[in-house]
């Protein structure tokens, strides 16, 4: 069995692909490898599973992107929704929205009215065109109804170093990132960017009860094989999945690394993907957001 990876090795898809497939080893005796092919935002790797054989023998590890590229990609070599057959959302991870303190927005509420009224736009940092930082960026100029002008870096990394500067205004990025300087002043925290309030950080507001109601924009993991697999191949994989995202071990992880572990269904992560390319769809062609 293998589980492709449609990005290097090291991040956060990576990890959780290579303890998901640790899990399968130890409880199937059949050893799991992890095939890391990146490139074309997901597209290389995508693709090869959807011509695969779907016998569960080849998975993908799918983070937002691969509901986003429908959007930015007209011509895939693969239909998105009738080539993939959904096994499991494993877990899902909470943005901080967080301004340089130079930035007088002590609220998303101050932010909105912040940007509505500069003459010179606010600037927002990402990890990249497509990245989950870019999305919820989008999000919230297109449900504001604003215009924060977007920078795009190699990397989330490099986008909070200028962040941490002050040579871009404004960026959502992960709890793990932001909190240790959102703590100690660096950054100012206005909200979190997910339904409800985080257990770790408590008093931070979500950005839909701080001014933009209806708000969610996360970053997400889950697994996907072939169409066509057969209902008691899918059924095991499935409850294999769901089971090892249970485990103390797996959970304990997860929340270390700022996630949340979810561990659902087929039907359930069908419902959710289908959400979330339709609620990006619509943002990305507001914003008018290519491919590289």
């Amino acid at each position: 069995m293998r589980i492709v990876v449609p990005f290097t090795a090291g991040g956060s898809t990576d990890v959780l692909a290579r303890m998901i497939g640790k899990n399968l080893t130890e409880a199937w005796g059949q050893q799991v490898v992890v095939d890391n092919r990146a490139g074309a935002n997901g597209v290389i790797a995508a693709e090869l599973v959807a011509k695969s054989n779907p016998d569960g023998h080849s998975l993908l590890m799918i983070a937002i992107g691969h509901a986003l590229n429908p959007s930015l990609n007209k011509k895939l070599p693969y239909d998105t929704e009738k080539d993939f057959q959904p096994i499991s959302l494993t877990a899902v991870l909470p943005l901080l929205l967080a301004v340089h303190p130079s930035v007088k927005a002590n609220s998303v509420q101050d932010l909105i009215a912040l940007a509505k009224s500069n003459a010179k736009p606010l600037n927002y940092a990402s990890g990249g065109i497509g990245s989950s930082q870019h999305l919820a960026g989008e999000l919230i100029n297109s449900m504001a109804k604003i215009k924060m002008l977007h920078v795009p870096y190699k990397g989330g990394g490099p986008g909070l170093v200028d962040l941490l500067a002050g040579q871009v205004s404004v960026m959502a990025s992960t709890i793990l990132s932001v909190a240790p300087h959102g703590r100690t002043g660096r950054l100012r925290v206005l909200g979190i960017t997910t339904t409800k309030r985080s257990a770790a950080w408590p008093e931070v507001p979500t950005v839909a009860e701080a001014g933009i109601k209806g708000y969610e924009s996360i970053a997400w993991y889950g697994l996907v094989g072939p169409a066509g697999m057969p209902a008691p191949v899918l059924g095991k994989l499935s409850a294999e999945v769901i089971r090892g995202t249970k485990s103390k071990e797996m959970q304990e992880t997860l929340i270390k690394q700022g996630a949340d572990p979810v561990g659902n269904g087929p039907k359930e992560f069908t419902a959710f993907l289908k959400s979330e390319t339709l609620k990006y769809a619509k943002v990305i062609s507001e914003a008018g957001i290519k491919s590289d």
